[in-house]
């Protein structure tokens, strides 16, 4: 007696039998039969009969890296939450939704409740207030000095309002020159605690390319100078800028409106393996040969 074991591979299942048979007398029997599914989603199936490659191992460590973020921002907000209950910064509102006690610096039932609105009192609808209302004032002022062209009136005679949720980025300038208020910090601290900076891992440090030079310029422009060479991509400009240099520039506009205006360039210059500028045609700086056919290119 033979045992045989059969597969029937499918796309995401396996069917599978196993025999004895027995060639000489022609018997044999069924020692176990069934089948096996893989569960994928429709997405996963759809890749894998377009021919890509998917992990299921590489899907579960892309969701376990995010529950991570997660868990690190919200452990870094519980305990920005004790040091400002500590140094009595956070709002009363804001301070009563937070359990400092069986889960200290985390929301009571992971309600997250915002610390700029607070629940209006004595309303029996739930609705919320704005507590920064002296600070949004002085921004809406300060708009209508310095940018009275955010302030228009609309078709039904109403003016066009700002949002509330701006003051932080008031506040955030204000701060830099001015005192502002304990709760005032508290909300600018807790957003920037949300949207923390991005630090390099080892081994993502960007490169130093010591095979060239870049130099940054800002220049006026002196005066453009239309050429005839026209396609169908444009037209070519000679712009000219305030220290005599030439930048040519294709375009479908005009450019009349740079001028007397400032324009940035990056110049780049090559250099050899030596750390010298690189030569081309009769020994000639490339620099030198592009100075001599029109002054010198800038870049942008």
């Amino acid at each position: 007696m033979k045992k045989i074991l059969g597969l029937d591979l499918g796309t995401n299942s396996i069917g599978w039998s196993l025999i004895q048979h027995n060639f000489e007398k022609k018997e044999g029997s069924i020692l176990g039969i069934g089948s096996r599914i893989i569960p994928m989603s429709k997405d996963v199936l759809d890749k894998f009969g377009s021919g890509q490659s998917h992990s299921q191992t590489a899907e579960r460590t892309g969701y376990r890296g995010t529950r991570r973020l997660y868990q690190r921002d919200n452990l870094r907000r519980e305990r920005l939450h004790r040091v400002l209950k500590i140094l009595d910064f956070l709002p009363e509102h804001y301070l009563n939704a937070i359990d400092f006690k069986n889960r200290p610096g985390q929301f009571y039932n992971d309600k997250e409740v915002k610390l700029n609105y607070q629940p209006m009192k004595n309303n029996s609808r739930q609705s919320y207030e704005f507590i920064f209302m002296d600070s949004f004032h002085d921004m809406v002022a300060e708009f209508k000095e310095k940018h009275p062209e955010l302030f228009y009136r609309k078709a039904n005679g109403e003016e066009t309002k700002i949002p509330y949720d701006w003051t932080i980025y008031y506040l955030r300038k204000k701060a830099l020159k001015e005192k502002i208020t304990e709760q005032e910090l508290a909300w600018i601290i807790l957003n920037f605690n949300q949207k923390r900076g991005y630090y390099q891992s080892r081994g993502e440090e960007e490169e130093t390319d010591n095979t060239k030079i870049e130099e940054f310029y800002s220049l006026i422009v002196a005066d453009i100078q239309e050429t005839e060479d026209k396609n169908a991509n444009g037209t070519w400009y000679n712009v000219i800028l305030e220290n005599g240099w030439v930048y040519r520039r294709q375009s479908k506009d005009s450019l009349e409106n740079w001028k007397g205006k400032t324009k940035e360039f990056i110049i780049t210059t090559q250099l050899d393996e030596n750390g010298n500028q690189k030569l081309i045609k009769k020994g000639i700086l490339k620099e030198v040969l592009e100075l001599l056919i029109q002054k010198k290119i800038g870049l942008p």
